[in-house]
């Protein structure tokens, strides 16, 4: 029965659509065609998403009409680079796949300045193997605090120090003949308080009230909160804050601000608002973003009595969103940002939603393993969380532009001994430098005094030793803070998905505390890990005598292990039991090609007894695929923090 409604509404909508764009068609007839044979396949799904979100409203089919009409004018625009990009992709869905895929991510100003200078940056990126570059978000935003541009007044301006909309074109075109895939955020929860819609509806334009959460009291609003859960508590109570006049003057109504006053959250049960975010997804693809992150993507959908959290039809918001991009742009793929609990993140991660996923918890648990020395709830985390759906991948990073939260599962750290409150207060004492021989330099991010709950900011230099190293201590240290560094590095390299480095940490940049000097950044400890690129820094590189030269050639002896070793294609994972609680064993297999991975975790040696590895298929002597040295019979010593690749025959 549903697909007999799916082609009935099609064939009685298609005829007024064709009438529609007749001449669009007429001028590109085998795009047209191409469009038609994609709507055939996947508006079945559509219709049917749809119709969870929105079938109760009497203008369904009015806006169902609209996004159709939508969905083929932007196909029709769609730059003919692009749709051939689109056909490739389809053609090898799993490209994102490859042992050849590297990530960076950067935000444009504090990397290059300007989008201008940002092109010049192109042969460095090659120079380090980026495959995928995820810029920050540069679309305009408020002056003043504005949450890292992550609220955006127009999604189809670029912030005017960053250069134009045709300068980030002509990055996309000059990014993807470099084969270096663009990822931009698509910021869909909320919008500044200054973005247009926000204006015309504080003006009292009703149907752009409609794209907000707006009430006259605070009768709906405390109903709701008596099962939210406070973001910002230090900056605003609740989830709702005042609505004030274009003057600045209370209104005595109230906007649903689930993080900043300044955001305005999107009003998803409203269909235009569906129609209008769609449409600001696919300006964006047809600018040329490979890749969309979606941001607090679990927040997007509210139901009056819930925690309005990853509930239900925010699942089914994001995949109409993923079914119009089959539709209008077929190649683009979509990358959750749901820092919610492991059970949770994995629900976001499917070939119909998002193919590309966030691994929190690997993040979590490296830095957990680092402080503890042992790799117990590491390993828990990998054996049974880590492999995912057919289609999809991880994106694994050590840190980014966010904070560190302990995202670890408080069921997990039970079955291993482990309390979970009293496990994060010691992570968090030890990544602020707070418990005795830590050798972190941390700052604690929306730390509640009373409860000793928070996150923690800091660069992964400053984080893994050397900042205390060099100010406080000695060579062996510094040397012991670079292995941390390239150990972590080498995790996410191998382990499978894909890796991600923030730029910056290639050449181990510290914390910096000049943040504190800019008042609408000195209240928020991420701005710590935001340092500007140190362009003279980075020149000594390729200089082995100076720390930034040992970090990044020591990086690069990583990545291009990765990207010599098709076993490290693909995302399977099977961990081995070492018999040695610091040190973390893993197998990956692919394209006929197996490798057996070991770390560790210490800053002492440490050993796995030869029957691990003759079990586990090593013929001794074997080559350590990292570092070329010739492994004899007998039992395997590793150095403190060193990882090894070695081949199973």
């Amino acid at each position: 029965m549903a697909d007999f409604d799916s082609q009935l509404t099609l064939g009685r909508l298609l005829p007024r659509l064709e009438a529609r764009l007749a001449a669009s068609a007429a001028a590109e007839p085998a795009a047209w065609q191409a469009f038609l044979r994609r709507v055939e396949q996947h508006f079945p799904r559509l219709l049917r998403l749809l119709r969870q979100l929105y079938q109760g409203h009497y203008d369904f089919f009015f806006y169902l009409e609209e996004l159709l009409a939508l969905m083929a004018q932007s196909w029709l625009e769609r730059p003919p680079a692009l749709r051939d990009l689109d056909a490739q992709r389809e053609a090898d869905p799993d490209w994102f796949q490859s042992h050849h895929m590297l990530g960076g991510v950067c935000y444009v100003d504090l990397f290059a300045g300007d989008l201008q200078r940002l092109r010049t940056k192109i042969p460095y990126f090659q120079e380090l193997g980026i495959t995928y570059l995820h810029l920050m978000p540069l679309f305009e935003r408020p002056a003043g605090e504005n949450d890292g541009g992550y609220a955006v007044t127009s999604y189809r301006r670029v912030h005017p120090p960053l250069g134009t909309m045709q300068q980030l074109r002509q990055l996309a075109d000059a990014l993807q003949a470099a084969g270096i895939s663009l990822v931009l955020d698509f910021i869909l929860n909320h919008t500044a308080d200054d973005h247009e819609w926000a204006q015309r509806a504080r003006q009292g334009d009703p149907y752009f009230r409609q794209y907000y959460y707006i009430f006259p009291n605070r009768q709906m609003p405390d109903a709701y909160e008596r099962h939210l859960r406070e973001i910002f508590p230090e900056e605003h109570a609740g989830a709702f804050s005042p609505l004030l006049s274009a003057n600045g003057e209370p209104t005595g109504e109230w906007v649903w601000t689930t993080f900043h006053r300044y955001q305005w959250d999107l009003n998803y049960s409203n269909p235009a608002t569906f129609n209008q975010m769609a449409a600001e997804m696919l300006f964006l693809a047809n600018l040329g973003a490979d890749v969309l992150r979606l941001d607090a993507l679990a927040f997007a959908w509210k139901e009056l009595g819930t925690v309005c959290e990853s509930l239900p039809k925010a699942h089914t918001l994001i995949q109409a969103f993923n079914a119009v991009a089959r539709m209008a742009a077929p190649g683009l793929l979509f990358k959750s940002e749901a820092i919610v609990h492991p059970d949770d993140v994995i629900g976001y991660i499917h070939p119909d939603e998002c193919q590309l996923s966030y691994n929190p918890l690997l993040m979590a648990l490296l830095w957990n393993s680092l402080a503890t020395r042992e790799v117990r709830l590491l390993q828990l985390a990998l054996c049974e969380r880590h492999n995912l759906p057919p289609g999809t991948a991880w994106v694994n990073y050590v840190r980014c532009h966010d904070d560190i939260g302990w995202t670890f599962s408080d069921e997990d750290a039970a079955r291993l001994g482990i309390k979970g409150y009293d496990h994060r207060r010691f992570l968090n004492d030890f990544y602020t430098g707070r418990f005795a021989g830590s050798f972190a330099r941390g700052l604690p991010f929306q730390e509640n005094p009373r409860t000793g709950d928070c996150r923690i900011s800091g660069t992964c230099a400053s984080l893994a030793g050397l900042e205390k190293a060099l100010r406080e201590e000695g060579p062996e240290e510094v040397e012991l803070a670079v292995r941390r560094i390239l150990l972590l590095h080498g995790i996410i390299l191998t382990t499978g998905g894909i890796p991600l480095i923030y730029l910056g940490d290639e050449i181990g940049l510290l914390n910096d505390y000049t943040y504190r000097s800019h008042p609408e950044r000195a209240r928020d400890s991420r701005w710590v890990h935001r340092p500007p690129a140190d362009w003279e820094r980075y020149a000594r590189r390729h200089d082995a005598g100076t720390l930034e030269g040992r970090i990044f050639q020591g990086l690069q002896r990583l990545i291009r292990l990765r990207k010599s070793t098709p076993a490290l294609a693909g995302g399977l994972l099977e961990v081995m039991q070492t018999g040695n609680e610091h040190v973390l064993g893993y197998t990956r297999a692919s394209h006929g090609q197996q490798v057996l991975i070991f770390a560790n975790f210490t800053e002492g040696e440490q050993t796995v007894a030869a029957n691990v590895l003759r079990l586990s298929g090593i013929v001794a002597p074997v080559t350590d695929l990292l570092s070329g040295e010739v492994i004899p019979a007998g039992n395997l010593t590793l150095a403190p923090y060193r990882l090894v690749c070695l081949a199973v025959f």
